[in-house]
């Protein structure tokens, strides 16, 4: 197994465009799923990794279809659980325009929130080379937390390296906690996954990307990777700060989770052994890529797409 993560997956519905893409006028949504853990999975798997998914379903009728649609790319859910005692989370997204997306989470009690330190698998966790984590597990319950820290000490003590995306949601916790569990998250982990604005709200209003670079380095981190949006993203290892420069797309169709793409961008750079750069370079292709379909994943290439877009990009940037 290449990499494992755990997390809370959930359906999403989205107001039809027509008559307006406000809920309170929609009649009609269609309906998928989405999920910050997932949503990098199905990257991995797209660029050809193994790749497996810990978490608890409801066992209801949306907990199935999820499920089936997961597995169909690709997806190892051997260690997903059913709970007949709660339902799956559901959150509903208005696309207003680009730069207004709107989320309202319906997650309080789901089954994926009843995730606890038990239902972690050692030896499922062992086999992998990278753990992914995101900030949202923890947020979600105490047991939740608990699980975050069991597949931490199983990962440090089998050497699988740790990859943490603080992915900050403020509506799930207050803000004393959140900055406490991210910051000691970031300290356990090898590899950091933060933006600009997660930088500044865990030091204190910070934005200045080569301080939040040493920063980050110094609560033990080994690789910082900061994303400051369409700029691209800047890696520290410690002795080296660069910025890697992004894709410019024209227009951007739905920002939701250009941040996935690029943490599995990085990560398939990683696993298949490419520089830091380069690694970074392809995460700011995949989340750029990601901004162009409207969807939480379903802007996510596969190798022949994404080679046919950094080609494109490139030509493009010969010719202007």
């Amino acid at each position: 197994m290449d990499v494992v993560t755990l997390g809370e997956t959930m359906i999403v519905f989205t107001p039809m465009a027509s008559p307006s893409p406000l809920m309170r006028y929609s009649n009609s949504y269609s309906n998928n799923f989405g999920g910050a853990e997932t949503n990098v999975a199905i990257g991995l798997s797209r660029l050809g990794h193994q790749v497996g998914w810990v978490s608890k379903l409801g066992k209801d009728e949306f907990g199935k279809s999820l499920l089936s649609s997961i597995r169909g790319e690709g997806i190892d859910v051997s260690q997903v659980k059913f709970d007949r005692s709660a339902p799956t989370g559901i959150y509903f997204k208005e696309v207003r325009n680009s730069q207004d997306v709107r989320v309202q989470y319906y997650r309080a009690g789901s089954a994926a929130s009843r995730l606890e330190a038990a239902d972690i698998n050692e030896d499922y966790i062992k086999q992998a080379k990278f753990l992914h984590l995101t900030g949202i597990t923890p947020a979600l319950s105490q047991s939740c937390y608990g699980a975050v820290l069991r597949a931490i000490s199983i990962a440090k003590e089998h050497g699988t390296k740790i990859i943490f995306d603080p992915n900050l949601r403020r509506k799930l916790w207050s803000e004393d906690r959140a900055r406490e569990v991210l910051r000691e998250l970031c300290s356990l982990a090898d590899i950091v996954l933060p933006g600009v604005d997660e930088g500044a709200f865990l030091f204190h209003g910070e934005k200045d990307p080569e301080k939040l670079g040493e920063l980050f380095l110094e609560l033990g981190a080994e690789l910082v990777i900061l994303k400051v949006g369409a700029k691209g993203a800047f890696y520290f290892d410690g002795t080296t700060s660069e910025l890697v420069e992004g894709f410019p797309v024209e227009q951007v169709v739905d920002p939701v989770g250009a941040g996935d793409g690029f943490a599995a961008g990085f990560i398939s750079g990683m696993l298949d052994n490419l520089t830091i750069p380069k690694a970074v370079e392809r995460g700011n292709a995949v989340g750029a890529m990601q901004t162009l379909v409207k969807g939480d994943y379903e802007g996510l290439p596969d190798h022949e797409e994404l080679e046919a877009f950094v080609n494109r990009t490139a030509t493009e940037d010969v010719v202007r």
